[in-house]
């Protein structure tokens, strides 16, 4: 781990210490709701330890104190984290080894573990950061939410401390880097209209599920203009430097037939040459 810390560079550090200090206020939220709500102190501990999936511990907990059942918890859980699918395609070349080893980076791979990854420049670098960010969210999640379990136990209504609100807020903080897309946001709008407008009629959990019907209004993307022009036949514009020779167009450099260079020599010439 020394070594890995060794190969960091201070801001990366930081910015790793920031998440993590983020993280474990989000933490301590998580563990305090989870007991104040009527969880036994064991459920979030162990939620932590084994899935270590802070926006699906919060969803599949908001599910079961609001009514839901394991069912519809485990499955929004499982919609949640189908985001790290492609985070595992990102980060797959940085975990080499035994078997093990990849199976405890799955474990500790996380939104901001993959981002610390892609803002690497080498694969030494990317490899520090993963390990470096994946342990270090580990330890202090868990340790947070142990801290807030037990905090949780003792203050009995987290409502008067406003931790009520944490579920949906840090479920919008997951939301929100994203929606600086159009399509994006069309979609996120969508889905919270169907989810709003399906949860007085369904149980608690199947509106989140149903939510993903708003993909269905994310549409397509344009082309590009480069592409548009290319699939309309346009000719370039005239005095482009599509109109210059290149050697990509060797014939445009060709002397036409008037000039002395493209003259055929005479025989007397030609005999000489041969």
């Amino acid at each position: 781990m020394r070594s890995l810390l060794r190969t960091l560079d201070r801001s990366t550090l930081r910015d790793i210490a920031l998440v993590c200090l983020a993280d474990a206020l989000v933490g301590a939220s998580f563990g305090a709701i989870s007991v104040s709500g009527g969880l036994p102190l064991w459920v979030p501990i162990a939620m932590s330890v084994l899935v270590f999936a802070g926006g699906s511990q919060f969803a599949a907990v908001g599910v079961v104190l609001s009514g839901g059942g394991a069912l519809a918890a485990v499955a929004t859980g499982l919609v949640l984290n189908a985001r790290l699918l492609p985070f595992g395609f990102t980060v797959a070349d940085v975990l080499d080894g035994p078997w093990w080893r990849r199976l405890l980076g799955a474990h500790v791979l996380t939104d901001e573990s993959a981002a610390f990854v892609l803002l690497q420049p080498d694969r030494r670098g990317r490899r520090a950061a993963f390990w470096v960010c994946g342990v270090a969210l580990f330890v202090v999640w868990n340790v947070a939410a142990v801290l807030g379990a037990a905090a949780g136990g003792l203050i009995g209504d987290t409502d008067a401390l406003g931790l009520d609100a944490a579920f949906p807020a840090v479920l919008l903080a997951l939301v929100l880097p994203s929606l600086t897309d159009r399509r994006t946001r069309a979609a996120a709008l969508a889905g919270a209209v169907v989810a709003v407008a399906a949860t007085p009629y369904l149980p608690a959990g199947l509106p989140v599920l149903l939510s993903l019907l708003g993909l269905l209004f994310a549409g397509r993307g344009h082309a590009r203009p480069a592409e548009e022009q290319g699939e309309g036949g346009g000719r370039p514009a005239e005095g482009s430097s599509d109109d210059r020779p290149s050697a990509r167009h060797p014939a445009s450099c060709r002397p036409s037939d008037d000039h002395p260079a493209a003259r055929r020599p005479s025989a007397p010439i030609a005999e000489e040459v041969r």
